[in-house]
């Protein structure tokens, strides 16, 4: 994948060699690369404080581990006793989906559908709020007998929860940029005190452009992980069709090129979050270069992780602090 391009100059060199290419006019060419280098300037956002992004990333000045979905491997993803677990577990903070009910209550829940996870079935979209709350978000889980009476939490209460064991909260929004950008708002003006102790991820870059349009001061991430409009996380093909699959192949492409050639400077980003097959030493030293950390996920074994704290020194986003683990997608 595109990862370690130079920057601005060679986007736009890039650019401007394909519009020559295209258009087959000097003239026209410079035009249109100026155009896009104009809108770019004029439309980026700034990040927030570099001293608010150090303490969300960097936690007690040193590298964070982050539970994914709470540690979806030590307990029940995504509910108030997995961050209950992590920070007993020794994480530094907890990385939460942000989804939607139908009647608009922003709960946690990484699908869009409730069968994974609970004992129920249906999609987000179709069910109300109480109807989520009767179901069991532990009865799929390995460890279920161990964590009875958990419900499916509102985002609030989450945010309560983690912000009473001093953990980061990484708030993972699915979609729904709008209506996440409103409930976090909120959140942000009842607590805020979440300016110095979380941070907005999306792979959705309008997700992360709103949040910083609607509040200058929140930190933010992109995350990305290479092949994956194309791609499942296990690596096996999202489509059964040829031509589809290609497709999306070649828009993984421009979108990896986008990310890492512009869309981070347009989002006013100060983190990126990125799957850990794709870390390198060189990898976070380009991005640190550039004033953005690097987080990787799902780094699950002990050798990893100890090579993201001593050599690395970067965070990492884990399933179980206490074992090693395949990764939950």
């Amino acid at each position: 994948m595109l990862c370690h391009g130079e920057g601005l100059l060679i986007s736009l060199t890039a650019l401007l060699g394909a519009a020559l290419a295209l258009s087959r006019s000097p003239a026209l060419a410079c035009l249109l690369t100026a155009g896009l280098y104009l809108a770019l300037h004029l439309f980026s956002l700034e990040p927030a404080a570099p001293q608010s992004a150090q303490r969300v990333l960097r936690p007690r000045g040193a590298a964070g581990r982050i539970a994914h979905r709470g540690g979806a491997h030590d307990a029940p993803e995504n509910t108030l006793a997995a961050i209950r677990q992590a920070a007993k577990n020794g994480a530094t903070g907890v990385e939460l989906d942000v989804e939607f009910t139908a009647d608009g209550v922003p709960i946690l829940m990484h699908d869009e559908t409730v069968e994974r996870t609970t004992d129920g079935s249906g999609r987000l979209r179709d069910l109300t709020f109480d109807e989520i709350r009767r179901l069991n978000p532990s009865a799929k889980h390995r460890l279920w007998s161990k964590f009875q009476g958990e419900k499916v939490p509102t985002l609030r209460e989450a945010v309560v929860e983690s912000m009473y064991h001093n953990l980061t909260i990484y708030f993972d929004v699915k979609g729904h940029a709008n209506q996440a950008v409103d409930a976090l708002k909120q959140l942000y003006l009842e607590f805020p005190r979440l300016y110095n102790s979380s941070i907005v991820c999306s792979f959705m870059p309008d997700v992360v452009y709103k949040m910083r349009q609607a509040d200058a001061n929140v930190v933010t991430a992109l995350t990305h992980r290479p092949w994956h409009l194309s791609h499942f996380g296990d690596g096996t093909p999202r489509f059964n069709s040829s031509w589809k699959h290609y497709l999306y192949m070649m828009m993984d492409v421009i979108l990896d090129w986008s990310l890492h050639s512009f869309l981070w400077r347009l989002c006013g980003v100060s983190a990126f979050l990125i799957q850990k097959n794709f870390v390198s030493q060189e990898y976070v030293r380009h991005w640190s270069s550039k004033g953005i950390q690097v987080v990787a996920w799902t780094v699950n074994t002990f050798a990893e992780k100890s090579y993201y704290e001593s050599i690395l020194e970067s965070s990492y986003i884990t399933d179980s602090l206490v074992e090693d683990c395949d990764p939950h997608y």
